[in-house]
């Protein structure tokens, strides 16, 4: 194993006498090309180009001598120190951090980011991270190759944000560019890059986003916690709330007992997307885009779709509205992770048992229908769970039954997740 290990992060400034102490006594450094061509690095070192972390770590292990390994921006977040210490390695490290990409993206945009979200992009699960920012109004994308802003943006399709790209933070070739997403498709950018994604509905991102032209952007007031506050702006606290929380009418089928259940067999979370087929008033959709999932909400009712679009910008939260049919308006939707059926029957229940997502969760009045969608599901290769659900709710002045509600919940799920 190495004698000693340190790895020094780079934002571009000059290095701290700590780090160009290191750097001069080392005899293997690892890093990118632009790292290895600092002056600092000692002519006789081995010299270790940075692809593979772990094919890095294993050269590292077996070099007797002081190993350094030079990375941008702050190597402790979202960078090589947690590689570099996975237990396989044995690896011990001293660490050199610099001002990360991500603090230095907001920088170079006059920005504030206490409050956004910050996720790392790779091409093998770039749709987690469009989930991200279709869901939260300020985000963070730290790119890589083949999973950049161009493909961000193609991704997020109809969606539409605005891109502050950092280019090459630190270097000779920084460049910072606001454009609308639809625009970043015809560019090329250079690696390594930071995106800030801003935009969606609610005083946050109105606050938050930069003009085109210029990287520069106020937030007036503060939080408490770094990232999105658990309370979302407008919230009240608790979830499957009754109508009067949300000032609507509810459906008949739309209890907010059988929507607590709905939302607990579904499980949205960060990164998720998930479509509401059939939203009747908005709140399943509302509630579920409170957790942090991305909300795809799909009524044929137009009114419908106005509702929940006005309970969304209420609730301070994001959903993407689509007017059409089910289920032919699913054709063109990116694929969810989990969808929730208000409305459409067997049919639409097939239809997104053929996207594959991990549960679909939905409901029926009757005995026959709940055999029908549980056969659609069975057909469509899901383990199946139904429930018969019966909620009263009671006048506790009189101890009188004041509403009921029947209704079979089915859950499907893949067997293999």
């Amino acid at each position: 194993m190495a004698d000693r290990v340190t790895v020094i992060g780079w934002d571009g400034s000059p290095l701290t006498d700590v780090a160009r102490s290191a750097l001069g006594a080392a005899t293997l450094v690892a890093g990118a090309a632009h790292h290895l061509a600092l002056p600092e690095v000692p002519p006789g070192a081995e010299r270790i180009r940075l692809g593979s972390v772990d094919l890095a770590a294993r050269r590292i292990a077996q070099h007797r001598g002081s190993a350094v390994v030079l990375a941008d921006g702050d190597p402790g977040y979202f960078g090589v120190v947690r590689a570099l210490r996975a237990p396989e390695h044995g690896l011990e490290v001293e660490v050199v951090p610099a001002v990360s990409s991500v603090a230095a993206a907001f920088a170079r945009a006059g920005m504030p980011w206490d409050d956004a979200q910050v996720v790392v992009a790779h091409s093998r699960d770039l749709r987690r991270a469009v989930n991200v920012c279709r869901a939260h109004p300020k985000v963070a994308v730290l790119t890589s190759p083949g999973a950049g802003p161009a493909e961000l943006a193609l991704l997020l399709g109809p969606v539409h944000r605005t891109f502050v790209i950092c280019e090459a933070l630190g270097t000779r070739h920084e460049r910072v560019t606001v454009l609308t997403s639809d625009k970043a498709v015809d560019h090329t950018w250079r690696d390594p890059n930071v995106v800030i994604v801003i935009g969606g509905s609610g005083a946050a991102a109105a606050r938050s986003a930069p003009a085109p032209g210029a990287a520069r952007g106020v937030l007036q007031g503060g939080g408490w916690l770094a990232g999105r506050d658990p309370g979302y702006p407008g919230a009240v606290r608790g979830w499957a709330l009754p109508a009067a929380a949300y000032a609507t009418v509810l459906g008949e089928s739309e209890s907010p007992q059988l929507r607590a259940t709905q939302l607990a067999r579904l499980g949205p979370r960060v990164g998720d997307l998930v479509w509401d087929i059939g939203v009747g008033s908005g709140a399943a959709a509302v509630e579920t885009a409170g957790f942090g999932a991305a909300v795809i909400a799909v009524d044929r009712d137009r009114d419908a779709c106005e509702r929940a679009a006005a309970l969304a910008r209420r609730f301070g939260v994001q959903l993407q509205v689509v007017h059409g049919t089910a289920p032919q308006v699913l054709e063109d939707l990116p694929e969810p992770d989990v969808v929730r059926v208000g409305a459409g029957g067997p049919a639409v229940v097939a239809a997104c048992a053929d996207r594959r997502p991990e549960r679909i969760v939905t409901h029926a009045a009757t005995r026959d229908e709940a055999e029908a969608v549980c056969r659609a599901l069975e057909d469509g290769g899901y383990a199946v769970e139904c429930a018969l659900l019966q909620s009263v709710e009671l006048d506790t002045r009189v101890w009188a039954e004041r509403e009921r509600a029947v209704a079979f919940l089915v859950c499907g799920h893949r067997p293999h997740l």
